[in-house]
């Protein structure tokens, strides 16, 4: 009797403890968010578009250029005065529960960029759903909307396709930056840096784009590409820089993992590649009769990738002149990047941690007025020294 008491009272107890399926949802039931687009209408409000999946025509699909299937995501638009109300107000265009767990992209125009996103991030960073981690872009020279409704080949799902160029091309290039809602929250919360995106444009007929004929040709109307990196003051997009520029950015900030450089050699413009196999950067701030001012050392070390003269590789003194010449284009490259921000008064390098790590209590004094009176006027000082570590199988070439 006792045995079964005690075996009565532990079940109980079991039950008790388990939590059950009371939030449940049957996958039938959800529509999944893979990507969100924010755009500003004429009259104001925000117009959300959702990047929602069609399962059937992504998993077991006939493959691209098949001639069959449909589209493998639909595009659901609203409106609303706040993020908020315009993400649940497309529920009355969906026939499933919007679901924004693996939404891992968001595309914001330019246009509200330029007008601050700090409701936008507030209404992200709330939802209990949405994570933080996913990437973030800015669509540059057209709506969100219109670059969510490009169909891209390789990747069928477009937000992906944005997320992997993101990913290999500040890899392999070096002038774009694969950054995530939380870490721009972080440095807009904080005085000491401002953030860098990246800016994501279409190249072709956004019209066309999005039509299933578009990767059904071996050359797209309409393609997605990353487009510059676009230079923020708080939560406001101020300016966009390209190219060179872009990369000294991406140098300054240590985010160069692989890149390429040319330089001019015996008249012959861009005759001499080089490609960085690893780089480091050290940022160090200075304080001389109450001034700060920041010296930056770049190191880098690669291979040479490409020469269009011929010249003797073997000749070490020839590779140390090759050493400098690629240390004056580097240093070219970073000191118009700092000039480039000095001018819009933003500090997206951080040094003004680099001020705080080295006097705190100068720090306190001059926090306040530092992207607007001291950033602006900051003497910087830039050192590289770019090694050349192997020339490959050839010392003279073809």
């Amino acid at each position: 009797m006792k045995r079964a008491f005690a075996l009565f009272i532990s079940l109980t107890a079991y039950v008790c403890l388990l939590a059950g399926c009371w939030s449940q949802r049957e996958l039938t039931d959800l529509a999944f968010v893979i990507a969100i687009g924010l755009d500003k209408t004429e009259e104001g409000e925000y117009l959300a578009s959702l990047q929602v999946v069609n399962p059937g025509n992504v998993a077991g699909a006939v493959p691209r250029g098949g001639g069959a299937g449909g589209v493998p995501v639909s595009i659901y638009t609203s409106t609303g005065d706040s993020v908020s109300e315009a993400s649940r107000k497309a529920t009355e265009k969906v026939s499933r529960l919007l679901y924004y767990a693996h939404t891992n992209l968001v595309v914001v125009s330019e246009e509200l960029a330029r007008e601050g996103l700090d409701e936008v991030f507030d209404a992200m960073e709330r939802h209990h759903q949405f994570r933080t981690t996913a990437k973030l872009v800015i669509a540059r020279g057209h709506s969100a909307k219109e670059v969510l409704s490009v169909l891209t080949p390789i990747d069928k799902i477009s937000a992906r396709q944005i997320i992997q160029m993101l990913k290999f091309s500040e890899l392999a290039w070096g002038e774009t930056s694969n950054i995530d809602i939380w870490r721009t929250i972080r440095d807009i919360a904080v005085s000491q840096r401002n953030p860098v995106m990246t800016g994501v444009a279409i190249e072709g007929d956004p019209r066309k784009g999005k039509r299933q004929e578009n990767v059904q040709s071996s050359v797209p109307d309409a393609r997605i590409k990353l487009d510059g990196l676009a230079l923020f003051k708080n939560d406001r997009l101020v300016r966009w820089v390209d190219g060179p520029t872009a990369r000294g950015m991406m140098w300054v900030l240590e985010r160069i993992q692989h890149t390429n450089l040319t330089v001019p050699w015996e008249g012959k413009k861009e005759a001499i590649g080089y490609r960085t196999t690893r780089s480091k950067t050290k940022v160090k701030a200075k304080i001389k009769n109450g001034r700060p001012s920041i010296s930056i050392h770049i190191i880098a070390e690669g291979e040479l990738s490409e020469s269009r003269i011929p010249i003797n590789l073997a000749d070490t003194s020839l590779l140390f002149r090759l050493e400098k010449e690629l240390e004056r284009s580097a240093k070219e490259d970073v000191t118009k990047a700092i000039k480039a921000a000095q001018r819009e008064k933003t500090d997206v390098f951080g040094f003004g941690a680099a001020v705080h790590r080295a006097a705190p209590r100068l720090w306190k004094k001059i926090e306040k007025e530092w992207h607007d009176r001291y950033f602006p006027e900051l003497d910087v000082t830039v050192t590289t020294d770019m090694h050349i570590r192997r020339t490959r199988m050839w010392d003279k070439p073809y």
